[in-house]
């Protein structure tokens, strides 16, 4: 970090996980005053590769997204009363989600990605989702991820 915080990203995939990791960039952004980005990346897999597991959980992950609009909405009020410059961003990418985020936040300039520990597909035995070890092995910034 270069000593001071000015960006930082938050991934929000709709789960328990990313809206708690949410909060604590919000508490964040608050404290360096600095502008928070909450990026969405939805996995589009290519229509010649797609399993039909894969499209049931691609079909349920957009649902999850619209159910987590209430609570994005509400997000978006609390960072305006609390003067945080919020980004909200949708990437749709047959990239991995992982990639995507990183390739966001060296584009951005961001000095501290926040994470949770598991996403929508996140398995609950698994210490750390794919996407977060992705993540915190091959970011530039330094990273935090919340339980």
């Amino acid at each position: 970090m270069k000593g001071r915080v000015s960006k930082v990203l938050v991934g929000i995939d709709g789960s328990n996980h990313s809206f708690r990791a949410a909060e604590y960039a919000m508490n964040i952004s608050k404290k360096y005053m600095a502008k928070l980005i909450a990026v969405t990346v939805t996995y589009i897999p290519s229509k010649s590769s797609i399993s039909q597991q894969e499209a049931i959980e691609v079909g349920a992950g957009l649902s999850e997204m619209d159910k987590a609009r209430t609570w994005f909405e509400s997000f978006t009020e609390r960072a305006r009363q609390n003067r945080i410059e919020l980004k909200t961003e949708l990437v749709n990418s047959q990239r991995p989600v992982d990639y995507v985020m990183l390739e966001y936040a060296e584009k951005e300039g961001i000095d501290l990605i926040v994470i949770g520990t598991r996403g929508r597909t996140g398995l609950s035995k698994l210490v750390l989702g794919s996407v977060a070890s992705g993540i915190v092995s091959y970011s530039h910034s330094p990273v935090l991820v919340v339980k």
